[in-house]
């Protein structure tokens, strides 16, 4: 069978992905009533993994294991398959940066077994990405898109269609929705990668304007702070203003470092040197001029060595 459709001559019948006879084929049905209790758990199993072996899934890996958020979003399924999805997915997460390779194949396992479920396509996409296959990525973003309603991976959809060689649609698909409908750190991601897509058709100028946005503010930074401050120097570069790059690079590094592993914290940055004796005296001087974060985080002011 391909493509979904029975080859020419073939005496199989068309099965559906659960196992059971395509809807008014009769000679399915009448053969499904002949099929011992062991041949239907066998076509069963068939169904479920037809071409895709599931990557092993190591003792100890749990449900648990997975963002209590995209579990919720599992709770529509059976619980036992509930759990084998979670299972893949904390796997595909545990795995991204170090074998993507295999994460894409958990991801594929789990999109098997929960295919209308936006997290596991959202992870799909990801993975997809991940491995280079940028036109399966750009697929699966547009079926997450479509199920959850959310535009949040935008910049992977943008930078999908620089990856199939697509700079036109790339600034297409980047203006297709409204920045203001996006999280802060959505929006320094899409900045980013209309920036790529402009580099990508000789337009520089155009590229550092693409990031010169709100959250390009060098006296704060949040966690994505680093990245953009990073991509402005790298425009910047590019343009043969090596020294303004000196120093965009010189933020970026003092973004990185103050945040360290608290993403999300809206972090003061200073020029010049300052040495705190304790975490108290921090947050007491920063409460005199806090400004939010975006999950409603108290700032902090960095020391630099």
């Amino acid at each position: 069978m391909r493509g979904g459709r029975p080859d020419r001559g073939s005496d199989r019948k068309l099965w559906t992905s659960g196992g059971k006879p395509a809807r008014n084929d009769r000679d399915a049905r009448a053969r499904e009533a002949e099929l011992s209790e062991e041949e239907k758990q066998a076509r069963a199993l068939r169904a479920v993994r037809p071409r895709h072996d599931d990557p092993e899934i190591p003792e100890g890996v749990t449900a648990r294991d997975l963002d209590k958020g995209a579990r919720n979003e599992l709770k529509t399924l059976s619980k036992e398959n509930a759990e084998g999805v979670a299972q893949h997915l904390a796997m595909a997460a545990r795995l991204i940066e170090s074998d993507p390779e295999l994460a894409h194949r958990h991801a594929t396992s789990a999109a098997r077994r929960a295919g209308r479920i936006g997290i596991v396509r959202e992870t799909l996409a990801i993975t997809a990405y991940a491995t280079g296959d940028f036109a399966l990525a750009i697929r699966e973003l547009r079926t997450y898109r479509r199920i959850s309603g959310s535009n949040e991976q935008l910049a992977l959809m943008v930078d999908s269609e620089r990856g199939v060689g697509r700079p036109d649609r790339a600034l297409e698909v980047g203006r297709s929705v409204q920045r203001s409908e996006l999280s802060s750190a959505a929006q320094v991601a899409v900045a980013i990668a209309m920036s790529g897509a402009r580099l990508d058709l000789g337009q520089t100028e155009a590229a550092l304007d693409e990031l010169d946005i709100a959250q390009l503010n060098p006296d704060v930074a949040y966690s994505y702070s680093a990245d953009l401050f990073s991509a402005y120097a790298d425009v910047l570069e590019d343009l043969g203003r090596a020294d303004e790059a000196e120093s965009w690079r010189d933020r970026a590094a003092r973004a990185d470092a103050a945040l360290g592993d608290d993403d999300g914290d809206l972090v003061e940055v200073y020029e010049e040197d300052i040495i705190f004796d304790s975490v108290d005296d921090v947050l007491a001087d920063a409460s005199a001029d806090s400004r939010t974060g975006d999950n409603g985080d108290e700032p902090v002011r960095p020391s630099e060595s």
